[in-house]
C-alpha cells in the first residue's frame, strides 16, 4: 500500500522574516505546521544568530528551490572589531583579542580587497561537509578540521555607519550583495585579520534572496496569530512561478496537457530556443522545459498541481 502523506497537497513559496534564535530546519517546520502542507524546503540557510529573508518551498514548489539556492544573496551585518571568536560570531567564545581598533579609513581602505571573485575559506563552524560530516559536528566533536578555500563573488560591499571615534572604530555596520556560498562571518574575520585587530559579526540580516525581499516577508508573529485564531495562512503563499518569472512562458492548449503530463515530447518550430515555462489555460505551471534548435520541448521537469 502506498503511504499516506501527512498534511494538505500546499503548493508555493512563502518568503519568511526569519527570528533571532531559530534555525533554519527549525523556521522550516514551523511554516510547514502553519500551512498543514505535506512538504517544505528553504532556499538558503540562515544561522540561527541571523535573521531576516528565508524563502520556504511548499509542496511543487520545492522543484524550483535550486533557482533560490543559486541566486544572490544580501545582507546588512555589523562587525565588532578587537576581538576573533571561535564561531566568527557572537555564540563562539573569544580565542584572540587586541587592543587595537581601526580608523574609519583604515576599514574604507580594506572593503576593495573584497570585491569580486575572491577565495574565501568557509568558517570552522559551518556546514560545509568534510567526509559527508558537516565541519560544526566535527569541529564540536574535537577533530581537527581543515576546510578549503573556495571561490566566491562579491559584488558590493559598503560601509553604511560606524561607532566610536573616526580613528578607534568599535562597531561598524555593512551592506553586502554576493553570490551563492558567501560567508559573511568570513568576511569580518578576514577583515580584522587584515587590519591587525581581528573582528567577528556581531548582528547578521538577509534582506533579500533571489527574487524575495525583506520588504514582503512575513514575520513569526503574524504566522502565530493564524495559528492561534485558526486562520488560513494562503494570503501569505506566492505563486510557484515566483522564481521563475523571468523565463518565457508556452500557453498550452487543453489538447497539449496530457502530452505534458505523461511526458511526451512535442515539436513547436516557431520556439525560439532556451529554456520554457509552459502553463495550462488556466495560467497554471504545468511543465519547464528546454526547447531545441529545432523546437522540439525536452521536459525538464513537470509539476503536480492540476
Amino acid at each position: 500500500m502506498a503511504r499516506v502523506k501527512k498534511g494538505n497537497p500546499i503548493h508555493g513559496w512563502v518568503v519568511f522574516d526569519k527570528p533571532v534564535g531559530m534555525g533554519s530546519t527549525q523556521a522550516v517546520a514551523f511554516v510547514k505546521r502553519v500551512f498543514n502542507a505535506q512538504k517544505a524546503g528553504h532556499g538558503g540557510t540562515l544561522d540561527p544568530l541571523a535573521c531576516g529573508v528565508l524563502p520556504i518551498a511548499l509542496g511543487e514548489a520545492t522543484k524550483t528551490m535550486s533557482y533560490v539556492l543559486g541566486a544572490d544573496k544580501y545582507y546588512k551585518f555589523e562587525v565588532t572589531f578587537g576581538e576573533e571568536r571561535q564561531t566568527d560570531d557572537t555564540e563562539g567564545e573569544v580565542t584572540k583579542s587586541s587592543d587595537k581598533l581601526p580608523s574609519k579609513q583604515e576599514i574604507l581602505d580594506a572593503v576593495p580587497s573584497f570585491s569580486g571573485e575572491i577565495q574565501q575559506t568557509p568558517p570552522l563552524y559551518s556546514a560545509v561537509k568534510i567526509a559527508g560530516k558537516p565541519a560544526y559536528a566535527r569541529a564540536r566533536a574535537g577533530e581537527d578540521v581543515k576546510i578549503e578555500a573556495k571561490t566566491i563573488t562579491i559584488h558590493n560591499l559598503s560601509l553604511v555607519s560606524f561607532e566610536g571615534d573616526e580613528n578607534a572604530v568599535k562597531t561598524a555596520v555593512f551592506e553586502l550583495s554576493a553570490s551563492k556560498g558567501t560567508y559573511v562571518r568570513s568576511i569580518a574575520r578576514d577583515m580584522g585579520r587584515m587590519l591587525g585587530c581581528y573582528a567577528y559579526v556581531s548582528k547578521l540580516q538577509r534582506t533579500k534572496a533571489g527574487k524575495f525581499e525583506l520588504s514582503s516577508a512575513i514575520s513569526k508573529e503574524k504566522l502565530d496569530l493564524c495559528l492561534e485564531k485558526g486562520q488560513s495562512a494562503e494570503e501569505f503563499l506566492l505563486d510557484i512561478g515566483t522564481v521563475l518569472d523571468d523565463i518565457p512562458a508556452y500557453s498550452a492548449s487543453i489538447e497539449e496537457l496530457n502530452d505534458f503530463k505523461v511526458g511526451k515530447q512535442l515539436v513547436r518550430v516557431h520556439l525560439k530556443p532556451g529554456l520554457m515555462r509552459v502553463m495550462s489555460p488556466d495560467n497554471k505551471l504545468l511543465s519547464l522545459v528546454e526547447v531545441g534548435l529545432a523546437g522540439e520541448m525536452k521536459i525538464i521537469r513537470n509539476f503536480n498541481i492540476i
